[in-house]
């Protein structure tokens, strides 16, 4: 029997986060009750903007898979909660400060933090969150998890820097792309899992697998992000479609297009790169373009290569609802780009 991609999505999609949701329920809500709490600051400011992003939306899924982490190892001590808020934390900082270098209107479909309050509130508030993010895992009292957070943070930062070095370059490689998503994306991923590992008990094989995991399972997300750039329904992801090509970013649907098309083509695509002003017109061909080469459908199918091994890395762990859920959630978030 043939089955449909969208009911592949239903099946193997919704299902999973339907179980993750219900199995992360209760620590989640430790988890939401402590962001909040920690969102709080006796400048007004701090607490306005900081609630505006975190209660505009969101699984929260890095913040659940600390969570559900430490769950899957059966001996949870307390310390993911603090940790998964500081994943929270330092995903929104980020979210903050990219919205000002990326000069966005939008995020979680609604007006970005930059455009209501500034780009000097949004960035200070970032770096707020940062600050509570370390506070909270100081809090445990466990400097080795508090390494993988901080070692986390600086590759991120370098990420988005290499990210912003590759803007608008025609000549960005597959490798230059892997290298951004690795780091600014991906890092994050891999140490909400780590550490999650960590509070969960896990002995370093433990460790070892849930890091794989998580960075696998980030680059993943990202291919299929990229893919939905193009492909989603503007407002359906919380911003515009095609603010990638319009800022400039390299991601790996346009490196493949431009490496492979013609020169006419070639032209047509590096008139709306990185151009804030061009048309929806102006993306339709782009993506029409894209399509004749199938730059976006090899896209997702590296990103189903990123879910086979980060379900390959999950198998050697013990059996359990939890590692099951873990290896469905990772086709979850690759039926998105159907």
């Amino acid at each position: 029997m043939v089955v449909s991609a969208a009911a592949a999505k239903t099946d193997a999609g919704l299902g999973a986060l339907d179980r993750l949701l219900a199995a992360t329920q209760d620590e989640m809500a430790k988890v939401n009750a402590l962001i909040l709490k920690r969102a709080d600051s006796h400048v007004e400011m701090v607490p306005e903007l900081a609630r505006y992003l975190i209660e505009a939306g969101g699984k929260r899924l890095r913040p659940m898979l600390t969570v559900a982490a430490a769950l899957l190892f059966g001996n949870a001590t307390g310390a993911q909660t603090n940790y998964a808020a500081a994943v929270e934390f330092m995903h929104n900082a980020t979210l903050l400060h990219d919205d000002v270098v990326d000069e966005s209107d939008l995020r979680r479909g609604r007006p970005a933090a930059r455009i209501i309050w500034g780009n000097q509130a949004s960035v200070l508030v970032g770096d707020y969150l940062l600050g509570q993010a370390f506070l909270m895992m100081v809090e445990t009292g466990k400097l080795d998890a508090l390494g993988v957070l901080a070692k986390a943070a600086t590759i991120i930062a370098e990420g988005e820097v290499f990210q912003l070095s590759k803007a608008g370059d025609v000549n960005a490689t597959p490798d230059d792309y892997n290298q951004v998503i690795r780091a600014k994306t991906a890092t994050l991923f891999q140490a909400a899992a780590e550490v999650g590992a960590m509070a969960g008990g896990a002995d370093e094989a433990g460790r070892a697998a849930l890091r794989d995991y998580g960075m696998e399972l980030g680059l993943a997300f990202q291919l299929v992000d990229d893919v939905l750039d193009y492909r989603g329904e503007s407002g359906a992801m919380g911003k515009n479609t095609g603010d990638d090509l319009r800022e400039g970013k390299m991601t790996l649907p346009v490196i493949l297009t431009l490496r492979d098309c013609n020169p006419q083509e070639r032209e047509i695509i590096t008139a709306s790169l990185g151009k804030p002003d061009a048309s929806d017109a102006a993306l339709a061909q782009v993506v029409s373009i894209m399509n004749r080469y199938n730059a976006l459908a090899r896209t997702v199918d590296m990103a189903h290569e990123h879910v086979r091994a980060a379900r390959t890395a999950l198998a050697p762990l013990a059996q359990s609802e939890m590692r099951d859920i873990l290896s469905d959630i990772a086709e979850f978030y690759v039926s998105r780009a159907y």
